[in-house]
């Protein structure tokens, strides 16, 4: 049964998914959507996501949303990177949680008004803002991993692959990763896992138009 992920290439909370996928072997299709030209909000994708928001997973009659909710089943599902122990269960969510309401929330927004929005609308006030705070997100993480190489459990779980949704585009909006140390080994460890891809080379719609590298 193939599944397939609706999925753009600048979206970190649909590399959550993606690298996920990936990293337990499944076969799996992207489905581009134009997100910069507003299919997200169109009435075909409503009707498959009523958030009109991306990730949407699915795989035969099931489809979810949400990539902390897609990271849990596929863990379930493939028995990797989830807990082994209730108190482990509770860890995973408690960080998956706080990386959707702290880390990824700022990271991701902000980033989005410094890169995405026409110059007109951007208010440097606002995106002042949102990246303190997502600074201030990073510097808790870089806390966590000052004594351990993952997240939770000593070993990389869903934890990791939520919190790290956004990292990888970090240099696009001129945050020097060197002043979180612990960041920037957790993110190579990453990359080293059997499977990793960038987001870019994993999900389709890189470059934009009239944003060609």
């Amino acid at each position: 049964m193939t599944a397939t992920l609706h999925c753009f290439a600048q979206s970190g909370n649909a590399y959550k998914a993606a690298l996920m996928l990936e990293l337990c072997g499944q076969d799996w299709t992207p489905v581009f959507v134009d997100f910069f030209n507003g299919e997200a909000r169109s009435p075909d994708y409503a009707a498959l996501n009523e958030m009109a928001e991306v990730p949407t997973y699915t795989e035969g009659d099931l489809r979810l949303t949400q990539s902390g909710v897609i990271l849990d089943y596929l863990a379930a599902k493939h028995r990797r990177y989830g807990p082994e122990t209730e108190a482990e269960r509770r860890e995973i969510l408690r960080w998956t949680l706080w990386d959707n309401h702290k880390l990824t929330a700022n990271l991701a927004t902000g980033r989005f008004m410094q890169l995405f929005l026409p110059e007109k609308h951007r208010n440097p006030d606002v995106i002042s803002f949102l990246m303190g705070r997502a600074k201030a997100a990073m510097a808790v993480l870089e806390q966590r991993l000052a004594d351990s190489d993952w997240i939770v459990a000593g070993r990389p779980t869903t934890a990791d692959l939520s919190c790290i949704g956004y990292m990888y585009f970090l240099e696009e909006i001129d945050v020097d990763i060197a002043k979180t140390p612990h960041i920037a080994r957790w993110r190579d460890r990453i990359a080293a896992l059997p499977g990793w891809k960038h987001p870019y080379e994993l999900m389709p719609g890189h470059p934009l138009p009239g944003k060609e590298t």
